[in-house]
């Protein structure tokens, strides 16, 4: 009875071994592949579609969508359901308002209800962000044994459940060998030594599924993207996966049993070792290690390197481990360090941008598609006396008169659909502005437009130009009065020359008539014999005659008489005739004499023209043809004088006031003179002035 007694507690606390065996090492399973899976989560999360990211934050607020549930059941089951979990169960994504975000298998129905009773929130509440609990109630009846972990920057929780029948199937199989043969043992206890040995196979198979479950952790392990080191209390390697091989350039044969610090920088080891004791005393089982900052690693080639860390530990059989999933983070660390640099480039752009619109001394207004102010610099507030505050988010058209407003606005929408990106205004038109004060002024304006990404902005640049209206207007006067004070001079002068040669004519030529006549009735009485006072005599005569000629000449010159007696014609005519007479030039007229019976003062200033044309061609061009053209087209006296001469040479000292005469004389008429000097060589003076009366029919000879 006693050995039977003994065989029995034996047999009890066998099973009872077995049992917590069978569930501490399935809880601890679950546990340590529930971190691999929250830190997994956690990288996908961060890598994943905005609107999957979208969709975690309504979650956080427990708002989310069907459609956004949808999107993450689909999302998590991509992610999960290539993983092979040591026991029948599911992995589960729970967000801290207590609804199912996902599952792995899925589940619907009422399985999928509000789980925020359950005792993993009550522990999760109490700080503990990981570990494993047997309970009842999620997705199921029963009791379940269940590994969670916190995801660290989002509101979820992972978990992984198993029925606790699942976990003890073996258990009770085994428990029940065992509890047969304690009977048997009990009345044989010669069969206690084969109970022994079932014990002993009963541990081989338990040891055997550790290894398998092992196995798998460390195929989740080794084929993580990112580096996962765990070490132990004294922080020595026990764990170093293929991604930490390839980051810090250094075998797991290498690393196992080596110290953590030997992969951080020997400046930053005695905080770094600092951390890790705190962080193990703490009551949180899960942080992230840099926060905001970034962390730096060492790798075995001695190189630095920025790393994003987190850390969580773990209690095994009475020991603590460390586990550390780092990320080397240099492209992204390069990419914000660029990003940095871009973004203080623009801020020096925007100073020096806001340095110049502001000093500017023309005022620039920016104006958004609506016409809405958006910028108003120094310079406009001067203009339009109005300070910036007030008009920026006003519309344009306040600050212009209201008559103007309609038209301006579609001549802003007509430019922002053209081709151009810039044109001035107003042309030669002046443009009005309106101040805030309610007063008007002239302004001279540009507009330009610039597309920033889907809105378009209009950039007015201008200017008060109330002096130099002023100014202009009074230029204009004073031309005015000059082209009169010229137009008055030229009848004093025509009226004096007039007079001078009708002096010349009627009295000094009368005067020179009668001297000769003299001389000539003093030749014919003088001796023979007196032949010296004969030849002064003769000689008085022959200059009595070469001064009545030069009388004539100059008194044609100052006012020709055929022009009064037989028009403009005929007096061209004798001016082509002189030139061929005293310069030996060439010279051809070609004039309609209907077309050209002109009044005065236009025959004059006509006659005037060509004379200085001829005059110039006469002693400077080294001619020897000149043709001169005049006729009526298109109501329009037309004139042109070419020579075949070596053409005008520029030279700034010198003035022609000869050729300023001819522009201003034909200004003054209301038209125009070109002088100029073609390609094939001479000069070529065209003078145009509009006859009001003349015929529209008429052509050039």
């Amino acid at each position: 009875m006693v050995i039977a007694l003994l065989v029995a507690i034996a047999a009890g606390l066998m099973i009872e071994r077995d049992r917590r065996s069978a569930t501490d090492y399935a809880a601890l399973h679950l546990d340590n592949f529930a971190v691999v899976l929250a830190e997994h989560t956690r990288l996908a999360l961060r890598s994943a579609d905005r609107p999957i990211i979208d969709a975690l934050i309504a979650t956080r607020e427990g708002t989310a969508s069907a459609a956004s549930r949808l999107a993450l059941q689909q999302f998590f089951v991509g992610l999960y359901g290539g993983l092979e979990l040591a026991y029948r169960g599911h992995v589960l994504v729970l967000g801290v308002d207590g609804t199912l975000v996902a599952a792995v298998p899925e589940v619907t129905g009422s399985a999928a209800r509000n789980l925020v009773a359950h005792p993993v929130f009550d522990v999760a509440r109490k700080g503990r962000d990981a570990g494993a609990l047997q309970a009842r109630g999620l997705l199921g009846p029963g009791e379940h044994l269940i590994g969670y972990r916190s995801v660290n920057e989002y509101a979820l929780l992972v978990a992984v459940s198993t029925p606790i029948d699942e976990v003890l199937s073996g258990w009770r199989r085994d428990a029940g060998v065992i509890a047969f043969g304690a009977l048997v043992l009990a009345t044989l206890s010669v069969l206690a030594g084969l109970l022994l040995g079932r014990q002993l196979r009963v541990n081989d198979a338990l040891s055997q599924a550790a290894a398998v479950n092992a196995a798998r952790l460390n195929s989740i392990i080794g084929s993580a993207m990112d580096a996962i080191i765990t070490v132990d209390e004294d922080q020595r390697i026990v764990l170093f996966n293929a991604a930490a091989e390839k980051i810090f350039r250094c075998p797991a044969a290498d690393a196992l049993g080596a110290p953590l610090e030997r992969f951080v920088p020997e400046r930053s080891r005695a905080e770094h070792h600092r951390h890790v004791k705190r962080f193990g005393e703490a009551g949180v089982t899960v942080r992230r290690m840099g926060g905001e900052l970034v962390l730096t690693g060492l790798r075995a080639t001695g190189d630095e390197f920025p790393i994003d860390a987190s850390i969580s530990h773990t209690r095994v059989a009475g020991s603590k481990f460390y586990t550390v999933i780092l990320r080397d983070v240099t492209e992204r660390e390069t990419a914000a360090e660029e990003q940095r640099r871009v973004r203080q480039r623009l801020e020096e752009s925007e100073l020096r941008l806001q340095s110049i619109i502001g000093s500017a001394m023309d005022a620039i207004i920016t104006i958004d598609a609506q016409q809405n102010i958006v910028l108003f610099n120094i310079a406009a507030e001067r203009t339009f006396r109005c300070a910036a505050a007030d008009a920026i988010g006003s519309n344009l058209e306040r600050f212009l008169p209201e008559r103007f407003r309609a038209r301006h606005r579609e001549h802003v929408l007509r430019f922002g659909h053209a081709g151009v990106t810039m044109r001035r205004m107003g042309g030669e038109l002046v443009l009005a502005g309106l101040r805030s004060d309610g007063s008007e002024f002239p302004i001279d304006a540009s507009i330009s437009h610039v597309t920033v990404g889907e809105d378009k902005f209009y950039t007015v640049i201008l200017r008060d130009i109330t002096e130099r209206v002023r100014a202009s207007a009074e230029l204009r006067k004073s031309h005015a009065e000059l082209r009169e004070l010229y137009e008055a001079m030229h009848h004093v002068r025509e009226a004096e020359r007039t007079r001078i040669a009708r002096e010349l004519h009627d009295e000094l030529a009368q005067w020179l008539t009668a001297l000769k006549m003299d001389a000539a009735w003093i030749a014919k009485r003088l001796p023979r014999e007196h032949e010296q006072l004969v030849a002064k005599a003769e000689r008085m005569k022959s200059v009595v005659d070469s001064t009545v000629a030069a009388m004539r000449r100059i008194a044609a010159d100052l006012r020709p008489v055929m022009l009064d007696d037989l028009g403009l014609v005929a007096a061209l005519e004798s001016l082509v005739s002189d030139l061929q007479t005293r310069a030996g030039i060439e010279a051809t007229l070609n004039a309609a004499g209907d077309q050209l019976d002109l009044g005065e003062p236009l025959a004059t200033a006509v006659y005037r023209m060509v004379q200085e044309a001829l005059t110039n061609v006469a002693r400077h061009a080294n001619a020897s043809a000149v043709t001169v053209d005049a006729g009526v087209v298109d109501e329009k006296l037309r004139v042109r004088v070419r020579d075949n001469g070596t053409g005008l040479k520029p030279d700034p000292g010198r003035k022609s006031f000869g050729l300023l005469g001819i522009r201003e004389r034909a200004r003054t008429l209301g038209g125009d003179a070109h002088i100029y000097s073609p390609p094939e060589g001479g000069t070529i003076v065209e003078i145009e002035i509009p006859l009001p009366h003349a015929s529209a029919d008429a052509e050039p000879a």
